[in-house]
C-alpha cells in the first residue's frame, strides 16, 4: 500500500491516517469539514490535498447513517482500488449499498474495538489500534486484493484482525459496546440532580461504572440509530434481571419472603461473576487471578515513577493497576496486581523503601 484516502477526520480516521503516515504510506485526507481536515493534516495525519489519481485504499470513517452514501459516491467515481469502512455497525451499511446497486466486489466493512471518551483529530493516536480487535467482515463476493489490502492496514495500525460475519458482529457489539455505553449513561444520569453531600462519596465504583458515560451524545445517538433492534434485545434481558431484582429487594422487607428474595439477588451477583470471569484478561488470554497489593500515595511527581522503579527492582511485574484518589486529599490508593506468587516479595520490598501498605 503506497497511497491511502481517508474520508471523514474525526478520532477513527485521524488515527488511522496517523498510523498509516507513520509507516510510510502517503494519506490523503478529506472532510465535510475542511478545517477539520486541516487539523489532522497539521498532526502529520497526511496531506489535505486531493490525490491525482486512484488510490490503493479509501478508508471511509464517518457516522453510521452517512456510510453507505459516502461508499457508493467514492466507489462511482473510482476512486480506490479498495474501499473499507470503519463503522461500529456492518449489516446496514451493506444491505444500504446492495439497494443502491453498488459493485461491492471491491468493498470489505471493517470495525476496529478502539475508542476514547475525547472525538475529533486532536484526540487522535497513532497507537489508538495497538493490540486491539479490528473486525472485518468479508463475503463471498469481496475481491481477494481488497482482503489482503484490509489485513495490511490492519498490520501497519499494529491491531489485531478478528474475521466476522456483519450481523453476527452487530449483534456482538450490542452486547460489549452499545448496551454497556447506554447502561453507564443512565448510572450516570442518576447523579445530575443527587444531593451534592451524596456525590461526595463517590468513590472507584462509580467512576468504573460511569467513565464512558462521558462519551459524545451525539455521536452515541448515530451508532444507536444503526444498530437499534440487537440493542434493544440485550437490553431486553437486561430489564428482566432489573425487574426481578427490584422485586426481590422489596421483599427482602416481607416476612416470609425475604430468604426467597435473598436467593434470587445471590443468582444475579453469582451470574455476574460467571460473566466477569469470561471477559478476557491480559494479552487476550483468560483471566488471571492477580493478587492485589495496595499503597497509600501522594499526590506528587515522580511518585508513580518512583513505586514502579521500587517494584521493578525487587523483580516483579506489575500485571496491572489502578488508582483510586482520595476526595479532597493529596493523597490516593494505588492498587498493584501481580501473579499471587509474587506478591509477598513486593509487599516486603515496599515496605522496606518506605511504603505504606493498606489491607
Amino acid at each position: 500500500m503506497r497511497t491511502a484516502l481517508v474520508i471523514g477526520t474525526g478520532l477513527i480516521g485521524t488515527s488511522a491516517a496517523l498510523a498509516l503516515a507513520a509507516r510510510g504510506v502517503r494519506v490523503h485526507l478529506s472532510d465535510h469539514d475542511p478545517a477539520q481536515a486541516r487539523t489532522a493534516a497539521a498532526r502529520g495525519a497526511g496531506t489535505d490535498e486531493e490525490p491525482e489519481g486512484r488510490c490503493d485504499l479509501v478508508i471511509v470513517a464517518v457516522p453510521p447513517a452517512h456510510v453507505a452514501a459516502t461508499l457508493a459516491e467514492a466507489i462511482g467515481a473510482g476512486r480506490g482500488r479498495a474501499y473499507l469502512d470503519v463503522a461500529s455497525v456492518k449489516g446496514g451499511p451493506r444491505r444500504e449499498l446492495e439497494a443502491l446497486g453498488c459493485d461491492l466486489s471491491g468493498y470489505l466493512g471493517t470495525h476496529p474495538m478502539a475508542g476514547r471518551e475525547r472525538s475529533g483529530p486532536l484526540a487522535a493516536s497513532a497507537d489508538l489500534f495497538e493490540g486491539r480487535p479490528w473486525v472485518l467482515t468479508p463475503t463471498r463476493d469481496t475481491d481477494t486484493e481488497v482482503l489482503n489490502i484490509a489485513l495490511e492496514l490492519v498490520a501497519l495500525c499494529r491491531a489485531v484482525p478478528v474475521v466476522m460475519d456483519a450481523d453476527a458482529h452487530d449483534r456482538a457489539v450490542a452486547l460489549v459496546s452499545h448496551t454497556p455505553q447506554l447502561v453507564s449513561s443512565m448510572v450516570a444520569a442518576r447523579l445530575e440532580d443527587a444531593d451534592e453531600t451524596a456525590v461526595r462519596l463517590c468513590g472507584q465504583g462509580i467512576r468504573d461504572v460511569t467513565r464512558i458515560a462521558a462519551s459524545d451524545p451525539r455521536m452515541w445517538l448515530d451508532i444507536l440509530s444503526a444498530n437499534p433492534g440487537p440493542v434493544a434485545d440485550v437490553l431486553d434481558g437486561l430489564a428482566a434481571d432489573l425487574t426481578a431484582t427490584v422485586r426481590a429487594l422489596r421483599a427482602l422487607d416481607c416476612a416470609g419472603a425475604a430468604e426467597e428474595a435473598a436467593a434470587g439477588l445471590e443468582s444475579v451477583l453469582r451470574r455476574g461473576n460467571a460473566g466477569r470471569a469470561r471477559v478476557p484478561g491480559k494479552h487476550g488470554a483468560a483471566p488471571a487471578a492477580y493478587e492485589t497489593v495496595t499503597v497509600l500515595i501522594g499526590d506528587q511527581p515522580g511518585e508513580l515513577a518512583r513505586i514502579f522503579a521500587d517494584a521493578g527492582r525487587a523483580g516483579v511485574n506489575i500485571e496491572d493497576v489502578r488508582i483510586e484518589h482520595a476526595t479532597g486529599q493529596q493523597s490516593g490508593l494505588i492498587q498493584l496486581m501481580v501473579e499471587p506468587q509474587a506478591a509477598a516479595a513486593l509487599t516486603a520490598a515496599l515496605r522496606e523503601r518506605g511504603w505504606a501498605l493498606r489491607q
